[in-house]
């Protein structure tokens, strides 16, 4: 059945991870005739989410502006609810767009549940199978999966998943994952216009003959402990001398405050303000290895075949270590330590993880959203 006006979607984001996973199926919705594409970002997080908004070219619709420093979740997640509450009242949209698991997504999910609005959630089905790792994610997106109309899985291990969750297997879709048309679409750009990522040439002509480490850090089961154990390994790693460790530092304090006591001056690292995100795909360009805690690192790196050690107990993304892609390594200092010199000093297992197969998809992710979208509200074309 078709219909004669253009589809409402509210599409609900408001950290950098997001904007990029969500800005390949904003610029297809807005191509597409058969739907009224409106943004409504809550800058969760507020200067990096704009670096992508820019690079996009979206200009929010509405902007909640909900950033404040150290903010709890229960605070945050007060202020999300009524605020995109408001938004959906005044937009009265058809549909309701999520990604990932944020306090935004979540509460944006919520939202619409309360008001009888179907949610669509990119990015559904990861889990851990530890509440508490990653925290609060692995909760955010269970609850998200409980109410989601369509469930755009990125991988088949994520479908089952959600299978096991009894959600309907009509309702879930193996689409591949967006961060993978985000991460085409900026290194195409890049290759056009290559002063889009020269922000680097500083660190790289420092750094020229060493064999670069990037490295993400923020998650808050990382807070304490964890992040003082990541930074020892830093040092450790920081004092070969063929390496070179480029860290952009996330604006948590809980994260700057330790990597700046205990790494800033050393000879062999860069600590940098937060990358945009050409210089932060440049960066896995240059890199040898990357060691994160994040969860897109995991998948973006392996699309330019570049190892990946994941600093986690746990991940919601297996396909990567199953695929060879990604290795846990925790937070332990002599673990991250030798499985980094292992990867620098045998070239087998260094290519092993390389040249593995990436699970997360092949770049048309967004387009297969829009469709399976249309198919579910039965326009045509």
């Amino acid at each position: 059945m078709s219909v004669s006006h253009p589809l409402k979607v509210l599409v609900v984001f408001g950290t950098r991870p997001e904007a990029i996973k969500l800005f390949p199926v904003v610029a297809a919705l807005k191509a597409d005739a058969r739907f009224d594409c409106r943004v409504c970002v809550s800058a969760q997080h507020r200067g990096m989410l704009d670096q992508v908004l820019e690079i996009a070219g979206i200009v929010p619709d509405h902007d909640l502006d909900v950033m404040k420093p150290d903010q709890s979740l229960d605070a945050l997640t007060a202020v999300l609810l009524t605020g995109l509450g408001r938004v959906m009242d005044a937009e009265k949209p058809d549909r309701v767009m999520v990604q990932g698991d944020t306090a935004t997504a979540m509460c944006g999910a919520l939202a619409a549940y309360y008001r009888k609005i179907p949610v669509d959630h990119v990015e559904a089905g990861l889990r851990s199978g530890n509440i508490y790792h990653p925290w609060p994610e692995e909760v955010n997106r269970k609850i998200i999966g409980s109410m989601a109309s369509l469930h755009f899985a990125p991988t088949d291990v994520s479908r089952e998943a959600l299978l096991r969750e009894n959600v309907d297997p009509a309702r879930v879709h193996v689409t591949g994952n967006t961060v993978i048309d985000a991460l085409h679409w900026v290194s195409a750009r890049i290759a056009e216009n290559p002063d889009m990522a020269s922000g680097l040439a500083v660190v790289e002509a420092r750094f020229a003959g060493k064999r670069i480490i990037g490295v993400t850090s923020h998650r808050r089961e990382n807070f304490g402990d964890g992040m003082e154990n990541i930074a020892e390994a830093i040092r450790r790693l920081a004092a070969r001398p063929d390496v070179a460790v480029v860290f952009p530092v996330h604006l948590n304090p809980n994260v700057r405050k330790v990597m700046n006591t205990a790494l800033a001056g050393l000879d062999n690292v860069a600590l940098l303000e937060p990358l945009d995100y050409p210089h932060f795909a440049r960066l896995l360009g240059i890199a040898e290895i990357m060691l994160t805690d994040s969860g897109g690192v995991q998948e973006e790196a392996p699309a330019l075949g570049k190892p990946v050690l994941v600093m986690r107990e746990t991940t919601e993304r297996p396909e990567g270590v199953a695929a060879g892609t990604a290795r846990l390594v925790g937070t332990d200092v002599t673990r991250i330590v030798t499985e980094i010199f292992t990867l620098l000093d045998d070239k087998a297992a260094y290519e092993s993880m390389a040249r593995a197969h990436n699970p997360f998809g092949d770049g048309t992710s967004a387009r297969q959203i829009v469709e399976l979208l249309a198919n579910e509200i039965g326009q045509e074309a």
